[in-house]
C-alpha cells in the first residue's frame, strides 16, 4: 500500500502493519495520514507483514518508520542505511533500543503532548470509579443483590491527596482536571523535575516514601526504564494507606505484580486500576481479574478516536518535518544530530547541507 506520491526521490515513510487489518484498511478511524498525503515530498507505504521485532528487510530503503507495537532492536536496524528516524506512535519507547538507534545514526522521536488529555481523562475516570465502588455496585444489580448496597459506601475526590509518580505532561494534565473536584494540594515524586517548576505547577515535590504515605491516590506517570523497573515493590506498597488506591496507566514492570496482589488481597490498600502488565498481551485470565477491588484494561484505557488522531498527526508531522529538513519534536536521542554519520545521511536523504540541521522548529 503506497500513497500517490511515488517519485524516486520522495521521502519514504513506512508504517508498521498493525495499523491495518487483513484487508489493508485502517483499524482506527483517523491515523493522521492526511498529514503525510498532503506533503508532496513524502510517499508512504505499509509493511507487508507484522513482525516484532521489526525485521531488517522491512526497513531497507525506508527514510522514516512510524511504529505502533513492534519492537526495534539493533538487528532491526542493520540494513537501515537510509533510515533517518523511528517515530513511536505514543510516548512509551521501552520497546525501542535507543542506544542501537543512535549507533545506527537514527533519531527516535515520540509524540510528546498528544496523549496528555486522553490519559488524564481516563485516569480521573478510574479514580471516580474506584472511590465510588462502581464495579461492585454494577455487580450488585446484575446478581439481584440490591439490598446489599449499604455495605458499599464510596468516597469523593474532594479534599483527597493525589500523588503522581512522574510529573510530565500527562501528570500535569491529570492534576489540572482534578483541581475542579477540590482535591488537596497534590504531591509528586520526580527526581528530574526542578522544584521551581513543580512549585509553579502548584505541586509539592516529595520523596517517594513520603508520597506513598500521604496520598489517597497514587497515579503512575513515569516511563519504564532500568531505574523505574520494580519501583513499587513490597517495601513501597506497605507504606500506602489501607484506604488508598493505586493507578497505573504507564507501563507494566514499574509495579511488582506479586506484591500488589498481596497488598490488594490483604487489605493493605483499598484498590487498584491497571492498564498495563508485566507480560503483555494478557491472553489468559489474569489473577487480578478475580478481585472486586481492581479495574483492568488491555493497555487501551485511554484509546479514543481523538487520541489516535492527535498521535497520528504528531507522528506524521514529525516525518514531514524530516522530509523538509527540520528536526521533529520529542526526540529522545538528540545527541544523534551531532554524529557525522547522521549528518551525512541527512544531507544525502533530504538534500540539505549538514549545517542546516541545526535549524529546528
Amino acid at each position: 500500500m503506497t500513497s500517490p506520491a511515488t517519485a524516486g526521490d520522495a521521502f519514504h515513510v513506512a508504517l508498521t502493519n498493525d495499523f491495518f487489518d487483513e484487508a489493508g484498511e485502517p483499524r482506527y478511524r483517523d491515523l493522521g495520514l492526511d498529514v503525510l498525503d498532503a506533503e508532496p515530498r513524502v510517499r508512504r507505504s505499509v509493511f507487508e507483514r507484522h513482525a516484532s521485532p521489526i525485521a531488517p528487510d522491512q526497513l531497507a530503503g525506508v527514510n522514516g518508520v512510524v511504529v505502533l507495537t513492534p519492537a526495534v532492536t539493533a538487528d532491526s536496524l542493520e540494513s537501515a542505511g537510509d533510515l533517518l528516524a523511528v517515530g513511536r506512535f505514543g510516548v512509551g519507547y521501552d520497546a525501542v533500543d535507543v542506544a542501537a538507534c543512535t549507533a545506527a545514526d537514527v533519531a527516535l522521536f515520540i509524540t510528546t503532548g498528544a496523549v496528555d488529555r486522553s490519559v488524564a481523562e481516563a485516569t480521573v475516570g478510574w479514580m471516580i470509579a474506584l472511590s465510588h465502588r462502581m464495579l461492585v455496585k454494577d455487580r450488585l444489580v446484575r446478581r439481584g443483590a440490591w439490598n446489599e448496597r449499604s455495605r458499599y459506601m464510596g468516597s469523593e475526590l474532594r479534599e483527597r491527596t493525589v500523588g503522581v509518580v512522574g510529573l510530565g505532561g500527562i501528570a500535569r494534565a491529570t492534576l489540572d482536571l482534578l483541581r475542579s473536584f477540590g482535591i488537596a494540594r497534590p504531591l509528586a515524586f520526580d527526581p528530574h523535575v526542578d522544584p521551581a517548576v513543580a512549585e509553579q505547577a502548584g505541586v509539592d515535590l516529595v520523596p517517594l516514601e513520603q508520597l506513598l504515605e500521604r496520598s489517597d491516590f497514587v497515579s503512575i506517570h513515569c516511563p519504564l526504564t532500568p531505574q523505574t523497573r520494580g519501583l513499587l515493590g513490597a517495601a513501597e506498597l506497605v507504606r500506602m494507606k489501607p484506604t488508598a488506591f493505586l493507578i497505573n496507566t504507564a507501563r507494566g514492570g514499574i509495579v511488582d505484580e506479586a506484591s500488589l496482589h498481596e497488598a490488594l488481597t490483604s487489605n493493605g490498600i483499598a484498590g487498584a486500576a491497571l492498564d498495563c502488565f508485566e507480560c503483555e498481551p494478557v491472553v489468559e485470565p489474569h489473577p487480578f481479574g478475580e478481585l472486586e477491588n481492581v479495574l483492568l484494561a488491555p493497555h487501551s484505557i485511554a484509546w479514543t478516536d481523538e487520541l489516535f488522531r492527535d498521535i497520528g498527526r504528531a507522528a506524521c508531522g514529525g516525518m514531514v518535518d524530516l522530509a523538509r529538513g527540520r528536526r521533529p519534536r520529542g526526540v529522545i536521542n538528540p545527541e544523534v544530530f551531532a554524529r557525522e554519520g547522521f549528518r551525512a545521511k541527512w544531507a544525502r536523504v533530504t538534500g540539505r547541507a549538514p549545517h542546516e540541521l541545526e535549524v529546528g522548529r
